[in-house]
């Protein structure tokens, strides 16, 4: 077991690479009641084309195959998990991304057989064709909720404007068409491929004795039998650089307009820490000109074109990245007029040292404040973690940018090519 020690915060972790490849990382938090632990498998939404386990032909699976998997190992062959969790005082729960899958539980007693149940019920999955018809119609109720959501629409609508071919323009849970191809052979192909413990990781942060919690996981892992840790090869489509459609829109029922502007940002040949600075300028330039307090929102909220919905997204990941904004308007296309002049003229507007030393300064108690928070901890350390970045590295970083990063950034980032706007319009 290693021990990594990050004094400018005062904190450390203790980690180690199991025999069957799993990475563990402890932080023991021995002031805390509660512990947090998510177990996280490097397999999300846009895995949807590759080369099975053992395999040697590429497969492309249904769109949704990895939230319905998500669904399914949860049900037991005699009982859900769920149960077992509020029998051990624990509150459980699972989302999946574009990019990850992950399985989380808190408690504040039990932590031992809480983990144990955690890692034993994502390691043994159960399915049957009986339980996968069932789930097919729970999985198309809830994908019916969000196509009624009008900025669930908005956003997905807006990605989708966004990318010619790659999966991240499909909603994560896919379709109410595609899910119903979904077979239990599929999901097993999609497990054997993804779950192997060499592509996943194990992060607990809570009130443990580390060395004796790490004995605890080696133990259990030793007691199991894994495969030949598989190479996993994914394959994704050649997407343009460009935008797939310059605007686009759709009807639904609602009283006032939404209109958002999305950007496809280029993250081709981008290395982890290329990665995270690019994410950490993007987010500090647009919370300096867009956050409530921001010269560019004070504009448009004065000029009556947003409200209070308006907000703002950017994500960096190593297959693609986008940055989103919008929210309600009254005058959509005159707020969508308006925003992408502010967008495109960006690289105009002068940054000065005093600006940019507050923007950092904003930057860094953000992140400080975040890290009183266990689950901050633990989801963003496994987030950066797959991408190559050690979380607690990243206040050092921030701290190391300079004014001259963030203005070679800017000159290059906002281009007409790579946008689209999206609008939800009231229906006729």
């Amino acid at each position: 077991m290693n021990r990594q020690e990050f004094n400018h915060i005062n904190e450390t972790i203790h980690e180690e690479k199991m025999d069957n490849g799993l990475q563990v990382f402890l932080l023991s938090k021995p002031e805390m009641i509660k512990t947090y632990g998510i177990f996280t498998t490097n397999y999300g939404s846009i895995d949807q084309t590759f080369t099975p386990l053992g395999k040697e032909e590429e497969v492309t699976v249904p769109e949704g195959i990895a939230h319905f998997l998500e669904h399914k190992l949860f049900e037991k062959e005699d009982r859900d998990v769920f149960q077992d969790f509020t029998k051990l005082g624990a509150s459980a729960n699972a989302f999946t991304s574009f990019t990850k899958t992950a399985y989380l539980f808190s408690a504040t007693s039990h932590i031992y057989e809480n983990v144990r149940t955690l890692v034993d019920f994502v390691q043994d999955p159960y399915f049957s064709e009986q339980s996968v018809e069932k789930e097919k119609g729970i999985i198309s109720q809830e994908i019916r909720m969000y196509d009624d959501q009008p900025d669930w629409r908005g956003f997905f609508g807006t990605i989708g404007s966004l990318y010619h071919k790659h999966p991240v323009k499909v909603d994560i849970a896919g379709t109410v068409e595609s899910i119903q191809d979904i077979s239990k052979d599929d999901l097993y192909m999609c497990y054997e491929t993804f779950y192997h413990p060499s592509n996943m990781v194990l992060f607990l942060a809570g009130n443990f004795e580390p060395e004796e919690m790490m004995n605890y996981v080696r133990e259990n892992q030793n007691s199991k039998e894994f495969p030949e840790a598989p190479a996993i090869n994914r394959r994704f489509p050649r997407e343009p650089v460009s935008a797939f459609k310059s605007e686009n829109s759709i009807q639904m029922a609602v009283s006032t307009p939404k209109a958002y502007i999305g950007l496809k940002e280029q993250v081709a040949e981008l290395s982890g820490e290329e990665l995270l600075r690019s994410e950490l300028l993007s987010d500090m330039l647009l919370d300096f000109y867009f956050s409530t307090s921001g010269k560019y929102y004070d504009e448009l909220y004065q000029s009556g074109l947003v409200d209070d919905s308006f907000h703002f997204e950017t994500e960096w990941e190593r297959e693609f990245g986008f940055t989103v904004l919008g929210g309600d308007s009254r005058s959509p296309d005159a707020f969508l007029k308006r925003l992408k002049k502010m967008l495109l003229t960006m690289k105009k507007e002068t940054i000065t040292d005093e600006d940019f030393a507050r923007m950092k300064r904003k930057k860094i108690g953000e992140f400080m404040r975040a890290l009183n928070s266990l689950e901050f901890i633990a989801n963003q350390y496994t987030h950066y973690h797959m991408l190559g970045i050690n979380l607690f590295d990243v206040l050092p970083f921030i701290e190391s940018l300079k004014k001259e990063d963030m203005e070679e950034f800017v000159e290059n980032w906002m281009q007409e090519s790579r946008m689209t706007t999206f609008q939800v319009k009231p229906k006729e």
